[in-house]
């Protein structure tokens, strides 16, 4: 037997290897998990616990995920993990976005590329067929990520009783009174031949559009304002040349001042503060102002539209601006939603002369048949044929896209299924339903805080909802028409047989039973008596489907496993949802049960590159989150994730995750050391416990109330950055340093050596607990292996500690001194240890002169040298000062280090330095 076979050296065995090979570990963990169905038994563990209720925004089923999708399922499962951690029962039902056209465009594109002649039946079950394929991928991979839920009871609106439930949430606003059918200018695709709401819609904010300046003559002057001015024209600009066949106005600020100036071109009516800049761009050179007058003095005068041979009318409205243009704006009440009200304000027609498909209609008379993008470049050499034209020049501005092709999208009026949003608030008159929306937005809290702003300035700025869409693949409107009269019924009755219908027999049964089978025998229209009917063809927007969720869902109507309170405590999605599912789901959740869908809202940034680019296949710099799983691991990849900024943008690249996977290793390796030195412990021998032992006991106390405060907020960042900082300075840098020469050297039963082991033990526990919502396979793993503990079928299934006794705050101000001390000298250690001709602090002896008390608390601490890494520590009282001197004693041969009781003795047959502890132990083993 040699000395190193004396020491208590680390159990590499008994620890969790230090190559953590994750992609392999994990699927493995996975796959017990799966067969232990260990996202019920922590339900079942939790039955009676609190509920804390995250729920799902659904994930679009049209690919496998993608990084975006990634961190936003790994944040929602930091948020129940972490809950269920603080002793929550946590449930998460996913689920799954199926309707549109994404999904229908793909299946159109493979059955038309197959050359397969299809009907609406065959193309939904197509549909169906490319949903249900991707849910599975989906599932699967969400499951690689370590992502807990309800996985073989997912929510889906194919789902027949769900899709049943959409109709009977349709129903509640019938019954609230929100719904109606109107003619409305909404943004429509021509490409898909579709209305499209809001939250489907992207801004190009490069878009070049070829503006005009446009001449209107006067033709009738109302109020008597240009007496004896001749050749009186009004100036309009517009960036839709193909919409000037449907002007029949044109709008002035009742408060703006206008003048009339004298120029080359006539007399041109235009708003004083842009008098001079629009002449300036219409390369007009002199002019004279020959009147000044209000907006409010033109009303009800009219001009003579520039092509045709009709009139339009001069009337007022504040959304008029003295940004760009002429101060006077073009009006279409056919092609905008502001025109449209001005147009309905002043009993005007309602022109919209262009077709579904984008192409302009006989009623707008020469360009009939021409499309609205090359009718830009049309209208503008008729107007200048005409000399109507003052000036044309590119302009660019933000501009409307359809998100799924990116192709420009119109304003176009059409008849529509409508969700009033300025309608009462559920027959109370002294509030709208924007209002009460309004109301409720305080009283959620918002993450970040500045989340707030936005989604009140979307409220107050969004539309009557359109909720029809004229596609074949989504939940069909529940609406009958009588065939004869052609009127709605908006009757609860029908429509409760139309969820009937549906619950038994999958949405699709719309489309293929005629009315009678769906109605009662008998049943006739509320209004007319019709007992022969037509149903609507056009089908909900997808966006309603998923407002439908927090209503389906977690009411229980569906499926009682799923039933559970609302509000939700948590939604959590990209910040565009501010104008997407938050928007719409606050606008249901108020609308059909007069109460908001969450109680707190979590946004996070869009994924991009390091450098901060949109990710994209082109510029090689897509991170693939399955493929980074096998390479680096999911543990790696959730450590990314809790370790960046994600309420802005958030950076992800290779070299990030690889950074991730470092402070992994820093972690992993705490846990790998605090295990490996418990092998031979036994809770049951006496202990003495010193002070950093009882320090550093507490000190993971402390880190278990900051980072589940960290949580409790959200603060992925903050809760992962606390556990590393502990492990990397708290452990690693002092305490597990300290008690190296304790560990190692002492007995095996040293009363000292089993409260460091006593206090690892303590420290390990609480910190695989603590890991466990960000690194949840390392935390299983390392959980597996701690001794001495009550072990339940998973550490999942664990809450996180309570302190064993109350928090010491003298412990942690003699140890803030000691290590105020201690760093001090470190410092000057490394300042001076050339000059010394030395390069090991365990070669030198400290001499520290101290403030009174400094030296005092110092001297509550029995082991020192270990704790200083030197020879010997010397203490003085005075002004402070710190010296080394090489020390003389001898290093001891087994513990390797120097102490003043070293001296050579005779084991085994050889001599030795050793010190007198290595002695006592040596003697102790023979």
């Amino acid at each position: 037997m040699n000395l190193k076979d004396t020491l208590n050296l680390p159990n590499a065995e008994f620890s969790i290897p230090m190559k953590a090979n994750l992609p392999e570990l994990e699927p493995t963990i996975q796959a017990n998990w799966i067969s232990q169905n260990i996202y019920q038994l922590i339900q079942n563990d939790r039955k009676d616990a609190p509920s804390f209720v995250l729920h799902d925004g659904p994930p679009y089923t049209n690919s496998p995920i993608h990084i975006g999708t990634g961190l936003n399922k790994i944040l929602k499962d930091f948020a129940v993990k972490s809950r269920t951690m603080m002793g929550f029962r946590a449930p998460y039902v996913p689920g799954f976005d199926n309707h549109g056209l994404p999904i229908e465009q793909a299946v159109i594109k493979k059955l038309q590329e197959s050359k397969t002649e299809f009907d609406i039946p065959m193309l939904r079950a197509e549909c169906r067929k490319h949903a249900e394929h991707y849910i599975n991928v989906q599932t699967e991979q969400f499951r690689r990520l370590g992502v807990f839920g309800l996985w073989e009871n997912y929510y889906t609106p194919m789902r027949p009783a769900y899709g049943a439930e959409i109709v009977r949430i349709f129903k509640r606003l019938v019954e609230n009174g929100y719904i109606y059918r109107g003619l409305r200018p909404v943004l429509w695709s021509p490409t898909f031949q579709t209305a499209l709401a809001d939250t489907e819609i992207v801004y190009d904010e490069y878009h070049v559009s070829q503006s005009i300046f446009v001449k209107f003559p006067l033709l009738e002057d109302k109020n008597n304002l240009f007496t004896s001015i001749e050749d009186v024209s009004v100036v309009i600009w517009t960036t839709t040349p193909w919409t000037i066949p449907a002007n029949l106005a044109v709008a002035f600020h009742p408060e703006f001042t206008y003048v009339v100036a004298k120029t080359d071109h006539g007399h041109l009516i235009l708003l004083k503060d842009l008098l001079q800049k629009t002449l300036d761009t219409c390369g007009i050179i002199s002019h004279q102002v020959v009147k000044e007058f209000k907006g409010a003095e033109i009303e009800y005068s009219t001009f003579k539209h520039p092509i045709f041979d009709r009139t339009s009318l001069a009337v007022l409205a504040d959304y008029v601006t003295t940004e760009d243009g002429t101060g006077i704006v073009h009006t279409a009440p056919g092609h905008g939603r502001e025109d449209f009200q001005t147009g309905q304000k002043y009993g005007l027609p309602v022109l919209c002369p262009v077709d579904e498909r984008g192409i302009l209609t006989a009623e707008a008379g020469e360009f009939n048949g021409v499309h609205f993008k090359k009718c830009d470049v049309v209208v503008t050499e008729r107007l200048r044929e005409l000399g109507a034209l003052l000036h044309t020049e590119p302009y660019h501005h933000k501009y409307p896209l359809a998100e799924r092709d990116n192709q420009p999208v119109i304003f176009r009026t059409t008849e529509q299924w409508f969700i009033g949003i300025d309608l009462p608030f559920h027959a109370d008159n002294s509030k709208t339903l924007r209002q009460a929306m309004l109301e409720q937005i305080p009283e959620v809290s918002w993450y970040p805080s500045s989340a707030k702003g936005r989604f009140t300035s979307m409220i107050e700025g969004r539309p009557d909802w359109c909720i029809s869409r004229q596609r074949p693949w989504g939940i069909g409107i529940p609406i009958f028409y009588g065939k004869t009269s052609g009127k709605p019924v908006l009757d609860p009755l029908a429509i409760e047989a139309v969820a009937t219908h549906i619950a038994k027999n999958g949405s699709d049964s719309w489309y293929t039973a005629d009315p009678i089978e769906i109605l009662s025998n008998g049943y006739t229209h509320p209004e007319t008596g019709e007992t022969e009917f037509t149903k609507e063809t056009d089908v909900f927007d997808v966006w309603f489907d998923s407002a439908c969720t927090h209503i389906a869902v977690l009411e229980g109507n569906v499926d009682p496993e799923w039933k559970e309170h609302l509000p939700a405590d948590l939604f959590s999605e990209g910040s565009d949802q501010h104008r997407g599912w938050f928007n719409i789901s606050m606008f249901l959740g108020m609308a059909a049960r007069g109460q908001r869908p969450f109680n707190a809202v979590v946004t996070h940034g869009f994924v991009v590159d390091g450098q901060g680019n949109k990710m994209s296949k082109r510029l090689g710099n897509v991170i693939d989150p399955i493929q980074a799983s096998d390479e680096y691991g999911a543990d790696v990849l959730r450590y990314w994730a809790a370790s960046v900024n994600y309420s802005n943008d958030v950076p992800c690249s290779k070299e990030l995750i690889k950074i991730a996977g470092e402070n992994y290793r820093s972690v992993r390796n705490c846990l790998r050391f605090l295990l490996a030195n418990l092998a031979d412990f036994d809770p049951a021998d006496p202990q003495s416990s010193s002070l950093i032992d009882q320090w550093i006991m507490q000190a993971s106390d402390q880190l278990i109330q900051k980072v589940k405060s960290h949580f409790e907020e959200y603060d992925y960042l903050q809760a992962m950055s606390a556990i590393h900082n502990f492990c990397v300075n708290e452990l690693s840098r002092f305490y597990l340093d300290a008690i190296k020469d304790t560990i190692y050297c002492d007995a095996t039963n040293d009363p000292k050596r089993r409260a460091a082991q006593a206090a690892c033990h303590y420290v390990l526990d609480r910190l695989t607990g603590l890991i466990a919502p960000v690194l949840m396979h390392t935390a299983e793993e390392t959980y597996a292996k701690i001794p001495h503990i009550n072990h339940k079928t998973s550490v999942h299934m664990e809450t996180w500690r309570d302190p064993a006794k109350p928090i010491s705050q003298e412990i942690n101000q003699q140890v803030e001194i000691l290590l105020a001390v201690r760093g001090r000298t470190f410092v000057q250690w490394e300042q001076e240890k050339a000059s010394l001709g030395l390069k090991n602090s365990q070669d030198v002896e400290v001499h520290l002169t101290l403030s009174e008390s400094e030296a005092e608390t110092l001297r509550q601490f029995h082991d020192l040298p270990n704790l200083f890494k030197m020879a010997d520590v010397h203490i003085t009282i005075g002004e402070p000062k710190i010296t080394f001197r090489k020390s003389d004693y001898l290093e001891c041969a087994r513990s390797r280090v120097r102490r003043p009781d070293v001296e050579l003795v005779t084991w085994n047959g050889e001599e030795f330095p050793l010190s007198a502890r290595d002695q006592r132990v040596l003697s102790l083993i023979g």
